[in-house]
């Protein structure tokens, strides 16, 4: 019995010589900061921070290098297909001759386009309706001293009508009516009278904005001209 207490006193007192050297590791919990650092691996290379960089939302990760964040250049603009027109003969003679600076060879082409022109203007009195409506009026002419008229019998929107002269300007056309209106005729009217004309129109395809910044300022010498998108 003595030698199991002697053993069990020994056995004790190794335990407490291996825990008090630290043979076992340590049992104590040490809350003070310097302590807990100092038990940390590499603790030397820990940095404290502060509130406000503890609470600082995190950077961006750096782009790798090599990597490049620019967004891709924008597409140039492009005009599928340009027209000016109308021209008449001689205007778009001038014109093709500028526009033969831009070199487009088969990207610029004309096309025929049906038009009318002025060519004179008529005093006349409008439809009466029938050949009697029309016998009519020209009576009233005649009392009225005027004896230089034609009843228009063709068909046309003027049937019935009285033609009082055809005149190439509109000028000589209105020194004409107020000399009938001196006479007393107060129905009489001027109107413009078409031919058949023929006409181009030039489109242009494919075009870069540096092109068509030319050709417009080609356009802007014929401002009667308009330049418009086409298929």
């Amino acid at each position: 019995m003595l030698k199991f207490v002697f053993w069990l006193l020994a056995g004790v007192n190794l335990l407490v010589l291996a825990i008090g050297q630290g043979y076992l590791g340590s049992f104590r919990t040490e809350t003070r900061e310097p302590a807990r650092l100092k038990n940390q691996l590499q603790a030397t290379k820990l940095t404290l921070l502060t509130q406000e960089q503890a609470t600082a939302p995190a950077a961006p990760p750096a782009a790798e290098e090599g990597t490049t964040l620019a967004a891709a250049p924008a597409t140039p603009p492009s005009y599928a297909c340009t027209e000016v027109g109308n021209f008449l003969l001689a205007d778009g003679r001038r014109f093709e001759a500028q526009v033969a600076a831009l070199d487009l060879g088969d990207r610029q082409s004309r096309r025929n386009v049906a038009g009318q022109d002025i060519s004179s203007y008529m005093v006349y009195i409008p439809p009466q309706g029938s050949k009697e409506g029309a016998d009519r009026k020209a009576g009233e002419l005649k009392q009225l001293g005027v004896t230089n008229y034609f009843i228009i019998s063709e068909s046309s929107p003027q049937r019935w009508g009285i033609s009082l002269g055809v005149f190439k300007s509109e000028t000589s056309a209105q020194s004409q009516l107020a000399s009938l209106n001196k006479q007393g005729v107060h129905s009489a009217r001027v109107a413009p009278r078409y031919s058949a004309s023929k006409q181009f129109a030039y489109q242009f395809r494919d075009l870069d904005a540096a092109t068509r910044t030319r050709l417009e300022k080609i356009k802007a010498q014929f401002p009667e001209q308009e330049l418009r998108s086409c298929k």
